[in-house]
């Protein structure tokens, strides 16, 4: 059997009346979770110790038992990047609608989502869809025809990059991608460096910006490092795997520190500054849209990223807000992957000539891009191969030498029947690849009642492989409690952090996000912005809205996986949190 104890009750609430008692003892208040910047934040809507003492109470009506895990499975290695797990490339769609047969030379553009989306965020697949119906006729008599592919830059490069796929031209966001998949050996062939101009930005309040511009006389990249690294302001950024100007950002923090050498970036000096910088920034998001909703729901980041476009068609960040560029400028080159057939080549240096001429230009500034800000970068590109080792550095010190502790909590419910539970297991199973054993995992299922399946411990060997039993002995029935299980899981990692306040708790609900039983949302919300602990989410098959509301309340991640995208997803995720 792999249950080695099973206690009905309450046995949760004494060990936070105890956790309770220890606090006090220590004389540890609200800012025990995030101490290096509690104050730039503000008062929490309830504080600690008033949110221990509502969670204390409200554990005593939760059905709660331990049903500890403790027989093996086989643990594979610790993976080092996401390219086994990226799903299939039909998960990511054409959205240009090329006319296809023998008398058409199709070229498939791998395109950044702000511009091969919808709406204001899709001006090259709209200029796509014109160029493909003026049936521009090649040297051979066949019809040019141009397939855009909504793609993230980073998880195009990664096609590119580690050969999964390979299309026939990408367009990232800015430049950085190119040198990356050019530092993997793959040929990239520039046919423009600009498509469309944009640029990356620092958004801060605007009474932050007016400080700044008092204390320095000016604002820039450099000014607001500084303001962080003195604990003085509280910044947020995107994913550097995921994210162009998530990537561009952490370049050009480490450019600052190596005084704008490429050659110096990774000094050791370097790596030791980041990581002091690393301590002002409780918040990491997968994506900018991610960033700009806990910004705008929760408003406690003082500055955060993003790019001109999205900011300037954010109606909630126009008033009260400043934009101030940093770092490499995002215009959208255009490169072919490897050596093209001529008829293809043909093809792509019409599409960029369609894309330069007065209409698309038009197009692009009624949709925010081309700004008029007169910018350059203020460092040189660096080599492909420094950008893939500040990855590296990026990944080791992100978390300013914190260890994660980290609690898994699942929906064994019956909604999650079928497909559902399959995902959610093949979703922690290959998640688990992507944690470090240096950080600290626990393990709680819900239903209708709530069930430990794993205390949080270091996830060493002994804990991974009954972490792996554990998900793969999970079955679906019974009703959903899923706030009840956020109550019990929230506990545990109060307890871990009393005993060790340097730690960065976190925890991860996976479910449909339903909830028909015990407490409701509610009942939750002042407790998780009083403990301060993300709450990220990954929903199946889910209501989205309810799990992004809870991701929210303390700035955290909300993702929704299908079944062909799951593993990418949680594996993202994890990359980025742990």
């Amino acid at each position: 059997m792999a249950i080695e104890q099973k206690s009905s009750g309450h046995s949760i609430v004494p060990k936070l009346i105890t956790l309770v008692v220890l606090l006090a003892i220590a004389g540890i208040g609200a800012s025990v979770l995030y101490p290096q910047f509690q104050a730039a934040r503000g008062p929490a809507v309830i504080s600690q110790a008033d949110a221990l003492d509502d969670l204390k109470e409200k554990l005593t009506k939760v059905d709660v038992r331990e049903e500890i895990v403790t027989q093996v499975a086989p643990v594979e290695a610790t993976a080092s990047d996401l390219a086994p797990s990226l799903p299939p490339i039909e998960t990511f769609p054409i959205v240009s609608n090329p006319q296809t047969g023998a008398n058409s030379t199709i070229v498939e553009i791998f395109t950044s989502t702000e511009k091969s989306g919808s709406g204001t965020d899709g001006w090259m697949a709209q200029t796509a869809e014109a160029f493909n119906a003026e049936q521009h006729r090649l040297n051979d008599g066949t019809v040019a025809q141009i397939a855009i592919r909504k793609i993230a830059s980073g998880t195009a490069y990664e096609f590119i990059g580690y050969q999964a796929y390979r299309p026939d031209a990408f367009s990232p966001s800015n430049e950085l991608w190119i040198r990356m998949a050019e530092a993997r050996g793959v040929k990239m062939v520039k046919v423009r460096d600009r498509t469309v101009g944009n640029v990356a930005g620092i958004v801060m309040k605007e009474e932050l910006a007016e400080r700044l511009e008092k204390s320095y006389g000016k604002i820039d990249l450099g000014n607001v490092v500084e303001e962080v690294v003195q604990g003085r302001v509280v910044a947020g950024y995107t994913d550097p795997f995921a994210s162009s100007t998530g990537l561009n950002f952490l370049v050009s923090v480490l450019a600052h520190f190596g005084k704008g050498s490429g050659q110096e970036m990774l000094a050791p000096e370097v790596v030791s500054a980041f990581e002091q910088f690393q301590k002002g920034v409780p918040f990491v998001a997968l994506t900018t849209i991610q960033m700009r909703d806990s910004v705008v729901n929760d408003g406690s980041l003082d500055t955060f990223v993003m790019e001109w476009q999205t900011f300037a068609q954010a109606k909630a960040l126009q008033s009260g807000y400043r934009f101030v560029p940093f770092g490499q400028r995002h215009d959208n080159p255009l490169y072919a992957v490897g050596d093209l057939p001529p008829t293809k080549m043909e093809a792509l240096e019409a599409f960029a000539e369609y894309v330069e001429a007065p209409k698309a230009r038009k197009l692009a500034e009624q949709y925010g891009f081309d700004p008029d800000l007169n910018y350059a970068a203020p460092y040189q590109l660096p080599d492909g191969k420094i950008l893939l080792e500040a990855q590296k550095v990026w990944k080791s010190k992100k978390d300013a030498g914190r260890q994660v502790a980290a609690v898994f909590l699942a929906d064994v419910s019956g909604s999650m029947q079928g497909s559902r539970i399959g995902q959610l297991q093949r979703a922690l199973r290959e998640g688990a690849k992507y944690i470090s054993q240096e950080n600290s995992i626990g393990l709680v299922v819900f239903s209708s009642d709530v069930r430990v399946k794993l205390p949080i411990r270091p996830f060493k060997l002994l804990q991974k492989s009954a972490f792996l039993t554990a998900v793969d002995q999970l079955s679906a029935n019974g009703g959903t409690a899923m706030y009840d299980g956020v109550a019990v899981s929230l506990s545990m990692l109060a307890e871990q952090v009393a005993k060790d306040p340097t730690l960065k708790p976190m925890l991860f609900v996976l479910t449909d996000g339903e909830t028909n039983e015990g407490m409701v949302y509610a009942d939750m919300s002042d407790v998780i912005q009083g403990l301060k602990i993300p709450v990220h989410t990954i929903g199946f098959e889910a209501k989205i809205d309810e799990l992004s509301k809870l991701s929210s309340l303390v700035e955290a991640a909300s993702i929704n996986a299908g079944e062909s995208d799951v593993a990418y997803k949680i594996g993202s995720m994890l990359n980025s949190q742990m």
